[in-house]
């Protein structure tokens, strides 16, 4: 077998064997195949696509290039979730805790973060103590003894995905369905749940511009589910503005923790109901219209805040010391109106600039600095009027920042936060 004929197979747009899949990515891992070799193979894909069978493989190979999680010691259905990426995305830190008080178990296993601000461990990280390596057996007892734990991959968790998505990300070839969607999917399978419940993001922010690409990818990740015996279901989601109030680390710890006492903002709030529901529907084997009211019902009564106390202690974490910079800068309108737009993309990368997320995988990240909005899409505003700060223990110069705000005389009509499910 030869890559240059697999090469020219694919850009002649005719389907690839399993064996000849099998051997471009193992021959990758091991080094036999170099990096030139493997980004023609992947901008082939990314012209000419996969079929289904082809993605299968592909995520079969990936999946079976390392460790796989084993579960089965926790009790009860385990549902995990997955978020194509976001701005201000802390919705783990709410719907971990919400679907844990409901009494289903959650092991996440999560990551750091690439991008205009940190992953989900990178938030955690900005409280003091917290320990998010844990081994095997540590992770596993805690998610027995109070049901949830979140922790940084342990293992060589499919290796083959690693190297391949690194090479992506420098050679243009990340905006591809099959190969986004067998990158998650090998991940999630390699993860150890049961069930999956997939946040797919749609938006400015999003690697998915349109709905229509956004339910391609979540139908093929719902038959990849299939195919290995897992129930998925795929929420798709708005991410045209930022997902809460918070775009940092620490300062989106704040955030999830107001949602999780009553004082999040709507429409993010709606969100973590939303997918936690559909967690416990999943866990619980129950409706999705009860999972809801159950939800609800722990987020009222302070059960889901409570567990989140639960689950920082656990770890070692003093939820009382939070990393975040003291002092405010505000930003400031420029004029009388409603906020027709926001443009995430610039406020997330003014906020990657600050240092709240990373350039390159070694880059360290300051955990105290971010943006807080005040105000979001549809609220009136009055010239001169203080609609969010930026937090930095560095002087920061925010008057820029009001050109990412789209002010108008007259409102916009309603936003959802959730477009469609898909299952």
């Amino acid at each position: 077998m030869d890559i240059v004929n697999i090469i020219t197979k694919k850009k002649d747009n005719k389907e690839l064997s399993y064996d000849e899949i099998k051997y471009a990515v193992e021959g990758y891992v091991n080094g036999d195949i170099k990096d030139y070799q493997m980004s023609s193979l992947l901008m082939a894909i990314v012209i000419n696509g996969m079929t289904d069978e082809e993605i299968f493989n592909l995520t079969e190979i990936m999946l079976n290039s390392g460790d796989k999680l084993d579960l089965s010691s926790i009790s009860g259905i385990k549902v995990d979730k997955h978020s194509t990426g976001g701005i201000g995305d802390k919705t783990t830190l709410v719907v971990a805790p919400l679907v844990s008080a409901c009494g289903v178990p959650v092991a996440k296993m999560s990551g750091r973060g690439l991008g205009f601000t940190g992953g989900t461990i990178d938030k955690l990280e900005s409280i003091s103590g917290f320990n998010t390596s844990l081994d095997m057996n540590d992770f596993i007892k805690q998610v027995n003894d109070i049901k949830i734990a979140i922790a940084t991959q342990t293992g060589n968790l499919v290796p083959a995905d690693k190297k391949i998505y690194a090479l992506r990300d420098v050679t243009g070839t990340t905006e591809s369905i099959p190969l986004i969607a067998s990158s998650i999917m090998s991940k999630k399978l390699a993860s150890g749940a049961d069930k999956i419940v997939l946040d797919v993001k749609v938006g400015k922010g999003a690697f998915m511009k349109n709905i229509d690409a956004a339910k391609k990818l979540s139908e093929i990740m719902i038959k990849i589910g299939k195919r290995f015996k897992k129930e998925v279901v795929a929420l798709i989601t708005n991410m045209d503005y930022p997902l809460g109030r918070a775009i940092g680390n620490g300062i989106e710890v704040k955030d999830a923790i107001d949602t999780l006492i009553g004082n999040g903002e709507e429409r993010f709030t709606k969100l973590c109901l939303v997918i936690a529901s559909y967690m416990v529907s999943l866990g619980k084997k129950i409706n999705v219209s009860d999972a809801l009211d159950l939800v609800k019902e722990k987020l009222d009564n302070k059960e889901a805040y409570n567990k989140f106390l639960e689950l920082v202690k656990y770890q070692g974490g003093d939820i009382n010391n939070i990393d975040i910079c003291k002092n405010k800068y505000d930003i400031i309108s420029d004029k009388e109106g409603y906020i027709t737009d926001i443009d995430t993309l610039k406020l997330a990368e003014f906020a990657n600039n600050l240092g709240a997320g990373r350039k390159t995988k070694e880059d360290n990240i300051n955990y105290g600095v971010g943006i807080l909005l005040n105000k979001k899409v549809n609220d009136k505003v009055s010239k001169n009027e203080v609609i969010g700060y930026v937090v930095s223990d560095e002087n920061v110069d925010t008057t820029s920042l009001i050109s990412y705000f789209t002010i108008k005389k007259e409102n916009i009509n309603e936003i959802d936060i959730i477009y469609d499910v898909i299952k």
